[in-house]
């Protein structure tokens, strides 16, 4: 047993994380590093600040180059590739934004990943290939205006009419909705068709509309908008034949957790190496003021939770590659990930002081970014809930 050891100190990784990698999951992940200095870093700032992601097909169309779309699913064109790989990824993208892993989790974890799991091979032939290049963009659609955490109440129905399906009402807060070329919309269809059934809707259709949502202080750098549906009839080779109720999106919904419980992550490394960096560049007082101790104190708390949520979401990966993960599984990855990651950049700004709120650095921008990630694909509130019936038995919701 060694005791001691001559190693260099690395800053970035105190803990020798990346000697739990592969070389190939290192791979990936430079991989992806590389194209968000290339295609995103240049521009985000601005993106954000503007309130516009104007390059958004463009950014698709890059990541599919690169295999990044739906690149957990396998055949289609997909790259077939691990939960971790897929988790590095994702950590990689919102090191950058949140809005940009958003893009491509909604993408691949969400619509990508309905019709993977639950379409018919006509739909899977016919969208698969065109997501995973990025020539096409897929949304959707679950939450409502009224109805968030509770789906099961939606009121956006279907109805037969002959072989067809009509479908009306909307859908709210959806990203990449207004750029779509594909939505998987879940509506009520009635319990003599299975109750919450999911549909493969071509925007183009009739009656099919996507107005974009602005005035957002957070995912600035996103494409977020309503989705409304009136009268909009699809063939009945529209449904997804392979799943009834709400395991369907719920489903969905675990494999966009998932990603981020790494997501996170990136945001909260980001604002720590922005801190990091400025404290030893600031002085005060005749010293860079990373050398007074309560400075130090902030910067040796970020750094060990980002450890600790790099280690859960580690093991998380392997055991999702190895076993699969338990829906309250995810639930404690997302909970614990993205409530540090929120921590850490608030602590970040403190370092920054006045700077901490200018658009310069990206922690304000990361934080606001972040109390979206708290709310979205489950709130906090409800993966608490899940975490507490697991640990009890006894279901809290109502």
């Amino acid at each position: 047993m060694k005791t001691t050891s001559s190693r260099t100190t690395n800053p970035q990784d105190l803990a020798d994380l990346d000697s739990l990698l592969t070389a190939e999951e290192k791979a990936v992940r430079e991989a992806v590093r590389q194209v968000c200095d290339d295609a995103v870093e240049p521009s985000i700032a601005q993106w954000y600040e503007s309130g516009e992601l104007p390059a958004a097909r463009e950014l698709a169309r890059e990541f599919g180059k690169v295999g990044l779309l739906g690149m957990h699913l396998e055949g289609y064109g997909c790259a077939g590739m691990s939960a971790v790989d897929y988790g590095l990824a994702c950590l990689e993208l919102e090191a950058s934004d949140s809005g940009i892993r958003s893009l491509v989790s909604v993408q691949g974890s969400l619509a990508m990943f309905a019709i993977w799991r639950w379409g018919s091979e006509e739909q899977k032939t016919e969208w698969l290939p065109q997501l995973a290049t990025g020539e096409a963009i897929g949304c959707f659609g679950l939450t409502e205006p009224d109805f968030g955490s509770d789906p099961g109440s939606m009121r956006t129905t279907a109805r037969r009419d002959g072989g067809d399906w009509v479908l009306d009402g909307a859908k709210m807060w959806i990203t990449n909705g207004s750029i779509a070329d594909v939505a998987v919309v879940w509506a009520n269809a009635g319990e003599e068709n299975g109750g919450i059934r999911g549909f493969v809707v071509p925007t183009s259709v009739p009656g099919f509309s996507a107005p974009k949502i602005k005035h957002k202080m957070s995912l600035r750098a996103s494409i977020t908008s309503e989705l409304v549906l009136e009268g909009v009839r699809l063939p009945g080779s529209a449904i997804l034949p392979e799943v009834r109720g709400l395991k369907g999106p719920l489903s969905c919904l675990n494999e966009a957790r998932y990603g981020i419980v790494w997501g996170a992550l990136g945001a909260g490394r980001s604002a720590f190496e922005a801190a990091r960096r400025y404290s030893m560049e600031r002085e005060q007082f005749g010293r860079p003021i990373a050398g007074f101790q309560l400075t130090q104190a902030k910067l040796a708390n970020m750094a060990v939770e980002l450890i600790n949520g790099q280690l859960l979401a580690l093991h998380l990966g392997r055991r999702k590659d190895e076993v699969g993960l338990r829906p309250d599984q995810v639930s404690l990855g997302k909970y614990n990930n993205v409530t540090k990651a929120l921590e850490i950049c608030r602590t970040a700004r403190t370092i920054l002081g006045a700077n901490g709120i200018s658009g310069e650095f990206p922690v304000m921008r990361h934080a606001n970014n972040l109390e979206s990630v708290l709310t979205y694909e489950g709130t906090v509130e409800m993966h608490t809930l899940m975490i507490g019936q697991a640990l009890t038995g006894i279901p809290a919701y109502r």
